[in-house]
Protein backbone atom coordinates (compact mmCIF):
# COMPACT_ATOMS: atom_id res chain seq x y z
CA UNK A 1 0.00 0.00 0.00
CA UNK A 2 1.76 3.19 -1.11
CA UNK A 3 1.47 6.23 1.34
CA UNK A 4 -1.02 7.92 -0.27
CA UNK A 5 -3.77 5.36 -0.06
CA UNK A 6 -2.55 4.99 4.11
CA UNK A 7 -3.14 8.66 4.60
CA UNK A 8 -6.10 8.80 3.02
CA UNK A 9 -7.60 5.71 5.05
CA UNK A 10 -6.11 6.90 8.24
CA UNK A 11 -8.11 10.25 7.79
CA UNK A 12 -11.16 8.58 6.47
CA UNK A 13 -11.12 6.12 9.42
CA UNK A 14 -10.43 9.03 12.02
CA UNK A 15 -13.55 10.25 10.97
CA UNK A 16 -15.78 7.57 9.99
CA UNK A 17 -15.04 6.15 13.44
CA UNK A 18 -16.39 9.47 15.27
CA UNK A 19 -19.11 9.50 13.30
CA UNK A 20 -20.28 6.47 14.06
CA UNK A 21 -19.85 6.53 17.72
CA UNK A 22 -21.81 9.70 17.79
CA UNK A 23 -24.84 8.57 15.53
CA UNK A 24 -24.97 5.04 17.52
CA UNK A 25 -24.77 7.69 20.67
CA UNK A 26 -27.86 9.04 19.68
CA UNK A 27 -29.69 6.20 18.64
CA UNK A 28 -29.01 4.36 21.76
CA UNK A 29 -30.81 7.47 23.51
CA UNK A 30 -33.87 7.29 21.31
CA UNK A 31 -34.22 3.63 21.79
CA UNK A 32 -34.13 4.49 26.05
CA UNK A 33 -36.83 6.61 25.33
CA UNK A 34 -39.22 4.30 23.41
CA UNK A 35 -38.63 1.81 25.69
CA UNK A 36 -38.60 3.76 28.87
CA UNK A 37 -42.23 2.34 29.69
CA UNK A 38 -41.23 -1.22 29.45
CA UNK A 39 -38.10 -0.36 32.41
CA UNK A 40 -38.94 2.28 34.32
CA UNK A 41 -40.51 1.17 37.79
CA UNK A 42 -40.13 -2.29 37.44
CA UNK A 43 -36.88 -2.58 40.06
CA UNK A 44 -34.53 -3.21 37.87
CA UNK A 45 -31.11 -2.72 38.54
CA UNK A 46 -28.40 -1.35 36.44
CA UNK A 47 -26.78 -4.46 35.30
CA UNK A 48 -30.12 -5.51 33.84
CA UNK A 49 -31.10 -2.32 32.12
CA UNK A 50 -27.45 -2.41 30.74
CA UNK A 51 -27.98 -5.77 29.41
CA UNK A 52 -30.74 -4.80 27.96
CA UNK A 53 -29.25 -1.91 25.62
CA UNK A 54 -26.06 -4.42 24.81
CA UNK A 55 -28.42 -7.06 23.98
CA UNK A 56 -30.18 -4.48 21.39
CA UNK A 57 -27.65 -2.80 20.15
CA UNK A 58 -26.87 -4.46 17.16
CA UNK A 59 -29.79 -4.13 15.94
CA UNK A 60 -28.68 -0.60 15.17
CA UNK A 61 -25.98 -0.96 13.72
CA UNK A 62 -27.31 -1.66 10.38
CA UNK A 63 -29.12 1.76 10.62
CA UNK A 64 -26.27 3.52 11.53
CA UNK A 65 -23.77 2.43 9.62
CA UNK A 66 -24.73 3.15 5.76
CA UNK A 67 -25.38 6.97 7.54
CA UNK A 68 -22.06 7.07 9.22
CA UNK A 69 -20.35 5.97 5.41
CA UNK A 70 -22.08 8.53 3.63
CA UNK A 71 -21.12 11.37 6.25
CA UNK A 72 -17.56 10.25 6.81
CA UNK A 73 -16.74 9.72 3.03
CA UNK A 74 -18.14 13.41 2.30
CA UNK A 75 -16.46 15.06 4.97
CA UNK A 76 -13.16 13.44 4.13
CA UNK A 77 -13.30 13.77 0.33
CA UNK A 78 -14.62 17.28 0.75
CA UNK A 79 -11.75 18.54 3.47
CA UNK A 80 -9.23 17.09 1.09
CA UNK A 81 -10.78 19.19 -1.84
CA UNK A 82 -11.33 22.16 0.54
CA UNK A 83 -7.62 22.17 1.33
CA UNK A 84 -6.23 21.95 -2.42
CA UNK A 85 -4.35 18.45 -1.82
CA UNK A 86 -6.46 16.79 -4.86
CA UNK A 87 -4.66 19.34 -7.05
CA UNK A 88 -1.31 18.54 -5.48
CA UNK A 89 -2.47 14.75 -6.22
CA UNK A 90 -3.44 15.68 -10.03
CA UNK A 91 -0.42 17.53 -10.52
CA UNK A 92 1.64 14.26 -9.27
CA UNK A 93 -0.41 12.27 -11.99
CA UNK A 94 -2.84 10.62 -9.37
CA UNK A 95 -6.26 11.29 -10.26
CA UNK A 96 -9.56 11.31 -7.60
CA UNK A 97 -10.86 7.90 -8.73
CA UNK A 98 -7.41 6.41 -8.20
CA UNK A 99 -7.22 8.17 -4.48
CA UNK A 100 -10.60 6.01 -3.56
CA UNK A 101 -9.41 2.61 -4.40
CA UNK A 102 -8.35 1.74 -0.98
CA UNK A 103 -11.11 3.17 0.45
CA UNK A 104 -13.08 1.42 -2.10
CA UNK A 105 -11.42 -2.11 -1.36
CA UNK A 106 -12.06 -1.10 2.61
CA UNK A 107 -15.53 -0.63 2.16
CA UNK A 108 -15.86 -4.21 0.30
CA UNK A 109 -14.59 -5.99 3.20
CA UNK A 110 -16.61 -3.63 5.76
CA UNK A 111 -19.95 -4.55 3.82
CA UNK A 112 -18.84 -8.19 3.79
CA UNK A 113 -18.25 -8.22 7.57
CA UNK A 114 -21.57 -5.72 7.88
CA UNK A 115 -23.44 -9.06 6.25
CA UNK A 116 -21.59 -11.66 8.72
CA UNK A 117 -22.33 -9.31 11.83
CA UNK A 118 -26.10 -9.06 10.51
CA UNK A 119 -26.43 -12.54 10.12
CA UNK A 120 -25.17 -13.82 13.15
CA UNK A 121 -24.30 -11.02 16.07
CA UNK A 122 -27.68 -9.19 15.62
CA UNK A 123 -29.71 -12.76 15.34
CA UNK A 124 -27.85 -13.73 18.93
CA UNK A 125 -28.90 -10.23 20.19
CA UNK A 126 -32.60 -10.39 18.70
CA UNK A 127 -32.53 -13.90 20.32
CA UNK A 128 -31.69 -12.21 24.00
CA UNK A 129 -33.21 -8.75 23.57
CA UNK A 130 -36.88 -10.62 22.78
CA UNK A 131 -37.14 -12.52 25.46
CA UNK A 132 -35.85 -10.04 27.91
CA UNK A 133 -38.46 -8.03 26.86
CA UNK A 134 -41.32 -10.61 27.25
CA UNK A 135 -39.35 -11.59 30.66
CA UNK A 136 -39.81 -7.97 31.68
CA UNK A 137 -43.47 -7.22 30.50
CA UNK A 138 -44.25 -9.69 33.68
CA UNK A 139 -42.54 -7.76 36.37
CA UNK A 140 -45.06 -5.70 37.97
CA UNK A 141 -48.30 -6.20 36.38
CA UNK A 142 -49.85 -2.89 37.24
CA UNK A 143 -47.60 -0.76 35.49
CA UNK A 144 -48.08 -3.15 32.17
CA UNK A 145 -51.55 -2.25 31.54
CA UNK A 146 -51.07 0.40 28.80
CA UNK A 147 -53.86 2.30 27.35
CA UNK A 148 -55.79 1.73 24.56
CA UNK A 149 -54.48 -2.37 23.98
CA UNK A 150 -55.72 -5.67 25.63
CA UNK A 151 -53.26 -6.70 28.22
CA UNK A 152 -52.82 -9.65 29.60
CA UNK A 153 -52.57 -10.22 33.61
CA UNK A 154 -52.89 -13.33 35.43
CA UNK A 155 -55.56 -15.07 34.03
CA UNK A 156 -57.23 -12.09 32.51
CA UNK A 157 -57.02 -9.45 29.67
CA UNK A 158 -57.55 -6.26 30.29
CA UNK A 159 -57.98 -3.02 28.21
CA UNK A 160 -58.21 0.91 30.04
CA UNK A 161 -59.40 3.99 28.12
CA UNK A 162 -57.55 6.19 30.62
CA UNK A 163 -54.85 5.99 33.58
CA UNK A 164 -54.44 8.45 36.01
CA UNK A 165 -53.70 9.53 39.60
CA UNK A 166 -50.56 9.72 41.67
CA UNK A 167 -49.43 6.16 41.27
CA UNK A 168 -51.62 5.77 37.62
CA UNK A 169 -54.22 3.78 40.05
CA UNK A 170 -57.38 5.39 39.05
CA UNK A 171 -58.96 3.68 35.71
CA UNK A 172 -61.69 4.63 33.09
CA UNK A 173 -63.68 2.84 30.28
CA UNK A 174 -62.67 -0.67 31.45
CA UNK A 175 -62.96 -4.31 29.46
CA UNK A 176 -62.30 -7.70 31.48
CA UNK A 177 -62.08 -10.47 29.25
CA UNK A 178 -61.60 -14.04 31.73
CA UNK A 179 -60.11 -16.90 29.86
CA UNK A 180 -61.39 -20.38 31.11
CA UNK A 181 -59.11 -23.26 31.48
CA UNK A 182 -60.94 -24.71 28.04
CA UNK A 183 -59.19 -21.28 26.44
CA UNK A 184 -62.61 -19.84 25.90
CA UNK A 185 -63.54 -16.76 26.92
CA UNK A 186 -66.73 -17.31 28.50
CA UNK A 187 -66.87 -14.13 30.99
CA UNK A 188 -66.69 -10.21 30.22
CA UNK A 189 -67.11 -7.49 32.70
CA UNK A 190 -67.21 -3.79 31.59
CA UNK A 191 -67.18 -0.78 34.15
CA UNK A 192 -67.32 2.75 33.52
CA UNK A 193 -64.07 3.17 36.19
CA UNK A 194 -61.92 1.67 38.81
CA UNK A 195 -59.16 1.34 41.26
CA UNK A 196 -56.80 -0.50 41.68
CA UNK A 197 -55.93 -1.63 45.43
CA UNK A 198 -53.88 -3.54 47.99
CA UNK A 199 -51.45 -5.22 45.65
CA UNK A 200 -49.47 -7.99 47.65
CA UNK A 201 -47.26 -10.09 46.39
CA UNK A 202 -49.74 -13.04 45.28
CA UNK A 203 -53.34 -11.22 44.69
CA UNK A 204 -54.45 -7.61 42.45
CA UNK A 205 -57.44 -6.32 43.57
CA UNK A 206 -59.61 -4.41 40.84
CA UNK A 207 -62.61 -2.18 42.25
CA UNK A 208 -64.76 -1.78 39.20
CA UNK A 209 -67.63 0.50 39.72
CA UNK A 210 -71.35 1.56 37.42
CA UNK A 211 -70.68 -1.58 34.88
CA UNK A 212 -72.08 -4.96 33.67
CA UNK A 213 -70.91 -8.67 34.11
CA UNK A 214 -71.44 -11.05 31.29
CA UNK A 215 -71.31 -15.07 30.94
CA UNK A 216 -72.14 -17.93 28.48
CA UNK A 217 -73.52 -20.42 30.59
CA UNK A 218 -72.20 -23.61 30.38
CA UNK A 219 -75.10 -25.59 29.60
CA UNK A 220 -75.05 -29.77 29.76
CA UNK A 221 -77.59 -30.09 26.87
CA UNK A 222 -78.47 -27.44 23.69
CA UNK A 223 -82.22 -27.03 25.22
CA UNK A 224 -80.94 -25.45 28.51
CA UNK A 225 -78.05 -23.48 25.58
CA UNK A 226 -80.80 -21.89 23.94
CA UNK A 227 -83.59 -21.24 26.97
CA UNK A 228 -80.56 -19.46 29.06
CA UNK A 229 -77.59 -18.83 26.56
CA UNK A 230 -75.95 -16.26 29.18
CA UNK A 231 -76.41 -14.52 32.08
CA UNK A 232 -76.13 -10.76 32.68
CA UNK A 233 -75.91 -8.62 35.98
CA UNK A 234 -75.36 -5.14 36.65
CA UNK A 235 -72.99 -3.25 39.79
CA UNK A 236 -72.58 -0.26 41.22
CA UNK A 237 -69.09 -1.67 42.95
CA UNK A 238 -67.29 -4.87 42.03
CA UNK A 239 -64.26 -6.12 43.61
CA UNK A 240 -62.27 -8.65 41.89
CA UNK A 241 -58.86 -10.40 42.71
CA UNK A 242 -56.66 -11.49 39.80
CA UNK A 243 -53.84 -14.03 40.81
CA UNK A 244 -50.65 -12.38 40.30
CA UNK A 245 -48.29 -15.29 41.67
CA UNK A 246 -46.70 -16.20 38.74
CA UNK A 247 -45.21 -12.63 38.19
CA UNK A 248 -42.98 -13.09 41.34
CA UNK A 249 -41.22 -15.74 39.80
CA UNK A 250 -40.12 -14.42 36.86
CA UNK A 251 -36.39 -15.43 34.98
CA UNK A 252 -35.12 -13.07 32.77
CA UNK A 253 -32.40 -15.27 31.44
CA UNK A 254 -35.42 -17.85 30.64
CA UNK A 255 -35.71 -18.05 26.26
CA UNK A 256 -39.24 -19.46 25.62
CA UNK A 257 -39.28 -17.30 22.28
CA UNK A 258 -36.09 -18.89 19.73
CA UNK A 259 -37.88 -19.34 16.24
CA UNK A 260 -38.77 -15.66 14.83
CA UNK A 261 -37.86 -14.77 11.73
CA UNK A 262 -35.55 -11.77 13.05
CA UNK A 263 -33.79 -14.36 15.56
CA UNK A 264 -32.31 -16.92 11.97
CA UNK A 265 -29.72 -16.70 9.96
CA UNK A 266 -30.04 -16.92 6.25
CA UNK A 267 -29.45 -20.64 5.79
CA UNK A 268 -32.62 -20.83 8.52
CA UNK A 269 -34.75 -17.96 6.63
CA UNK A 270 -34.17 -20.25 3.61
CA UNK A 271 -35.56 -22.99 5.25
CA UNK A 272 -38.83 -21.27 6.99
CA UNK A 273 -39.47 -19.40 4.09
CA UNK A 274 -40.17 -23.00 1.81
CA UNK A 275 -41.54 -24.54 4.72
CA UNK A 276 -43.95 -21.40 4.96
CA UNK A 277 -45.06 -21.74 1.35
CA UNK A 278 -45.79 -25.40 0.87
CA UNK A 279 -48.17 -24.60 4.19
CA UNK A 280 -49.58 -21.99 2.67
CA UNK A 281 -50.07 -23.82 -0.92
CA UNK A 282 -51.67 -26.84 0.82
CA UNK A 283 -53.92 -24.78 3.02
CA UNK A 284 -55.27 -23.05 0.01
CA UNK A 285 -55.40 -25.67 -1.95
CA UNK A 286 -57.67 -28.05 1.22
CA UNK A 287 -59.54 -24.90 1.75
CA UNK A 288 -60.56 -24.02 -2.40
CA UNK A 289 -61.78 -28.21 -2.33
CA UNK A 290 -63.59 -28.12 0.63
CA UNK A 291 -65.68 -24.51 -0.41
CA UNK A 292 -65.93 -26.17 -3.50
CA UNK A 293 -67.27 -29.47 -2.93
CA UNK A 294 -69.40 -27.62 0.04
CA UNK A 295 -71.29 -25.71 -2.41
CA UNK A 296 -74.43 -26.25 -3.81
CA UNK A 297 -74.09 -26.04 -6.94
CA UNK A 298 -71.12 -28.80 -6.58
CA UNK A 299 -73.58 -30.80 -4.81
CA UNK A 300 -76.44 -30.60 -8.03
CA UNK A 301 -72.87 -31.14 -10.50
CA UNK A 302 -72.56 -34.57 -8.39
CA UNK A 303 -75.83 -35.90 -9.77
CA UNK A 304 -75.86 -37.94 -13.16
CA UNK A 305 -77.93 -36.48 -15.47
CA UNK A 306 -81.30 -38.07 -15.00
CA UNK A 307 -81.13 -37.06 -11.51
CA UNK A 308 -80.48 -33.52 -12.19
CA UNK A 309 -83.44 -33.53 -14.69
CA UNK A 310 -85.48 -34.77 -12.55
CA UNK A 311 -84.23 -32.61 -9.85
CA UNK A 312 -84.65 -29.66 -11.99
CA UNK A 313 -87.91 -30.13 -13.15
CA UNK A 314 -89.42 -30.80 -9.20
CA UNK A 315 -87.37 -27.16 -8.26
CA UNK A 316 -89.01 -25.89 -11.88
CA UNK A 317 -92.40 -27.03 -11.11
CA UNK A 318 -92.55 -25.84 -7.57
CA UNK A 319 -91.20 -22.84 -8.46
CA UNK A 320 -93.86 -21.98 -10.43
CA UNK A 321 -96.28 -23.25 -8.47
CA UNK A 322 -95.33 -20.89 -5.45
CA UNK A 323 -95.06 -17.88 -8.36
CA UNK A 324 -98.57 -18.80 -9.82
CA UNK A 325 -99.91 -19.18 -6.41
CA UNK A 326 -98.11 -16.75 -4.00
CA UNK A 327 -97.88 -17.52 -0.95
CA UNK A 328 -95.28 -14.76 0.69
CA UNK A 329 -94.32 -16.59 4.20
CA UNK A 330 -93.12 -19.12 1.49
CA UNK A 331 -91.21 -17.01 -1.11
CA UNK A 332 -89.72 -15.26 2.56
CA UNK A 333 -88.37 -18.43 3.32
CA UNK A 334 -86.85 -19.71 0.19
CA UNK A 335 -85.22 -15.56 -0.07
CA UNK A 336 -83.98 -16.06 3.42
CA UNK A 337 -82.16 -19.53 2.78
CA UNK A 338 -80.68 -18.20 -0.35
CA UNK A 339 -79.34 -14.95 1.05
CA UNK A 340 -77.92 -16.79 4.12
CA UNK A 341 -76.20 -19.13 2.68
CA UNK A 342 -74.54 -16.65 0.34
CA UNK A 343 -73.96 -14.37 3.48
CA UNK A 344 -71.70 -17.86 4.96
CA UNK A 345 -69.99 -17.79 1.82
CA UNK A 346 -68.54 -14.42 2.08
CA UNK A 347 -67.69 -14.92 5.52
CA UNK A 348 -65.62 -18.24 4.71
CA UNK A 349 -64.09 -16.16 1.98
CA UNK A 350 -63.69 -13.09 3.82
CA UNK A 351 -62.06 -14.85 6.94
CA UNK A 352 -59.88 -17.14 5.15
CA UNK A 353 -59.03 -14.14 3.17
CA UNK A 354 -57.50 -12.74 6.37
CA UNK A 355 -55.45 -15.64 7.14
CA UNK A 356 -53.95 -16.88 4.10
CA UNK A 357 -53.23 -12.56 3.70
CA UNK A 358 -51.05 -13.58 7.38
CA UNK A 359 -49.54 -16.49 6.55
CA UNK A 360 -48.00 -14.61 2.99
CA UNK A 361 -47.02 -11.65 4.64
CA UNK A 362 -45.17 -13.62 7.58
CA UNK A 363 -43.61 -15.47 4.16
CA UNK A 364 -42.60 -12.36 2.77
CA UNK A 365 -41.01 -11.15 6.29
CA UNK A 366 -39.03 -14.23 6.20
CA UNK A 367 -37.56 -13.12 2.38
CA UNK A 368 -37.59 -9.46 3.31
CA UNK A 369 -34.90 -10.22 6.33
CA UNK A 370 -32.73 -12.54 4.00
CA UNK A 371 -32.56 -10.03 1.26
CA UNK A 372 -31.77 -7.34 3.49
CA UNK A 373 -28.76 -8.68 4.86
CA UNK A 374 -27.36 -8.98 1.14
CA UNK A 375 -28.38 -5.44 0.19
CA UNK A 376 -26.51 -3.36 2.85
CA UNK A 377 -23.24 -5.29 1.24
CA UNK A 378 -23.95 -3.17 -1.85
CA UNK A 379 -25.47 -0.46 0.15
CA UNK A 380 -22.30 0.50 1.88
CA UNK A 381 -20.06 0.75 -1.64
CA UNK A 382 -22.48 2.89 -3.01
CA UNK A 383 -23.19 5.06 -0.09
CA UNK A 384 -19.41 5.60 -0.09
CA UNK A 385 -19.22 6.49 -3.68
CA UNK A 386 -21.85 9.02 -3.15
CA UNK A 387 -20.22 10.44 -0.42
CA UNK A 388 -16.63 10.96 -1.73
CA UNK A 389 -17.97 12.21 -5.13
CA UNK A 390 -20.37 14.91 -3.93
CA UNK A 391 -17.26 15.45 -1.27
CA UNK A 392 -15.07 16.06 -4.21
CA UNK A 393 -17.64 18.44 -6.01
CA UNK A 394 -18.99 20.42 -3.27
CA UNK A 395 -15.28 21.18 -2.09
CA UNK A 396 -16.40 21.86 1.61
CA UNK A 397 -15.47 19.42 4.67
CA UNK A 398 -16.59 20.26 8.06
CA UNK A 399 -20.45 19.48 9.58
CA UNK A 400 -22.33 22.14 7.79
CA UNK A 401 -23.36 21.55 4.26
CA UNK A 402 -22.09 17.88 4.52
CA UNK A 403 -23.95 17.41 7.46
CA UNK A 404 -26.98 18.43 5.53
CA UNK A 405 -26.61 16.82 2.14
CA UNK A 406 -26.03 13.02 4.29
CA UNK A 407 -29.16 13.37 6.53
CA UNK A 408 -31.21 14.40 2.94
CA UNK A 409 -29.36 11.38 0.62
CA UNK A 410 -29.86 8.68 3.64
CA UNK A 411 -33.20 10.05 4.94
CA UNK A 412 -33.86 9.28 1.24
CA UNK A 413 -32.39 5.71 0.99
CA UNK A 414 -34.04 4.83 4.25
CA UNK A 415 -37.48 5.80 3.15
CA UNK A 416 -37.69 4.20 -0.10
CA UNK A 417 -36.32 1.21 1.62
CA UNK A 418 -39.37 1.47 4.28
CA UNK A 419 -41.80 1.84 1.51
CA UNK A 420 -40.22 -1.18 -0.49
CA UNK A 421 -40.11 -3.09 2.66
CA UNK A 422 -44.01 -2.06 3.57
CA UNK A 423 -45.03 -2.63 -0.05
CA UNK A 424 -43.52 -6.16 -0.48
CA UNK A 425 -45.13 -7.50 3.14
CA UNK A 426 -48.84 -7.25 1.66
CA UNK A 427 -47.26 -8.56 -1.88
CA UNK A 428 -47.26 -5.72 -3.38
CA UNK A 429 -43.68 -5.60 -4.76
CA UNK A 430 -41.82 -8.43 -4.57
CA UNK A 431 -40.25 -9.47 -1.53
CA UNK A 432 -36.67 -9.43 -3.59
CA UNK A 433 -37.38 -6.09 -5.11
CA UNK A 434 -39.01 -4.44 -1.83
CA UNK A 435 -35.51 -5.04 0.13
CA UNK A 436 -33.11 -3.55 -2.75
CA UNK A 437 -35.34 -1.09 -4.33
CA UNK A 438 -33.44 1.75 -2.12
CA UNK A 439 -30.31 0.06 -3.57
CA UNK A 440 -31.12 -0.36 -7.24
CA UNK A 441 -32.38 3.40 -6.92
CA UNK A 442 -28.60 5.03 -5.68
CA UNK A 443 -26.62 2.61 -7.38
CA UNK A 444 -26.96 4.58 -10.85
CA UNK A 445 -26.71 7.80 -8.65
CA UNK A 446 -23.22 6.50 -7.49
CA UNK A 447 -22.14 5.24 -11.03
CA UNK A 448 -22.87 8.80 -12.56
CA UNK A 449 -20.94 11.06 -9.63
CA UNK A 450 -17.90 8.84 -9.93
CA UNK A 451 -17.89 9.25 -13.59
CA UNK A 452 -18.49 12.89 -13.20
CA UNK A 453 -15.54 13.12 -10.83
CA UNK A 454 -13.35 10.43 -12.81
CA UNK A 455 -13.45 12.94 -16.09
CA UNK A 456 -12.44 16.10 -13.46
CA UNK A 457 -16.00 17.57 -14.27
CA UNK A 458 -17.15 19.87 -11.27
CA UNK A 459 -14.24 19.55 -9.27
CA UNK A 460 -12.96 23.03 -10.11
CA UNK A 461 -16.20 24.60 -8.97
CA UNK A 462 -18.15 25.08 -5.93
CA UNK A 463 -21.74 24.04 -5.31
CA UNK A 464 -22.17 27.72 -4.06
CA UNK A 465 -20.21 29.14 -7.34
CA UNK A 466 -22.63 27.29 -9.35
CA UNK A 467 -25.49 28.50 -7.84
CA UNK A 468 -24.18 32.37 -7.96
CA UNK A 469 -23.57 31.71 -11.83
CA UNK A 470 -27.26 30.43 -12.62
CA UNK A 471 -28.66 33.78 -10.74
CA UNK A 472 -26.58 35.76 -12.53
CA UNK A 473 -27.59 34.06 -15.58
CA UNK A 474 -31.42 34.91 -14.64
CA UNK A 475 -30.45 38.59 -13.54
CA UNK A 476 -29.65 39.15 -16.47
CA UNK A 477 -31.69 37.86 -18.91
CA UNK A 478 -34.24 40.09 -16.64
CA UNK A 479 -31.86 43.13 -17.05
CA UNK A 480 -32.13 42.71 -20.83
CA UNK A 481 -35.89 42.74 -20.87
Amino acid sequence: MKILDKYILKFYLSRFIGVFAICFLIFIIQTFWLYIDELAGKGLDIFTIGKFFIYFSPKLVPLVLPLSILLASLTTYGTLSENYEFIAMKSNGISIVRSMVALLIFHIFLGIGSFYFSNNVVTYGELKSYNLRKNLAKLKPTLSIREGIFNDIGNMNIKVARKYGDNEQFLEDIILHSISDDEINRLVIKAENGEVRNENDNYLQLILRNGNRYEDILASTTAEKQKYPHTRASFDEYILNIDISDFNNVDLNEENYRSTYKMQKINQLKTSSDTLYIKYKEDMRIFGNTFVASHTLKKLSNLNATQLELKDSVINQSFLNLIINPEMYKLNGVLAMADEEVDMYLRQLANKKKVFFLQEKLINLHKLTMNERYSLVFACIFLFLIGASLGAIIRKGGLGLPLVLSIVIFLTYHYIGVFGKNAAEDSSISPFLGSWISTFIIAPFAIYLTKIVSADRGVSFTLYDRIIQVVNKLKSRNDQN
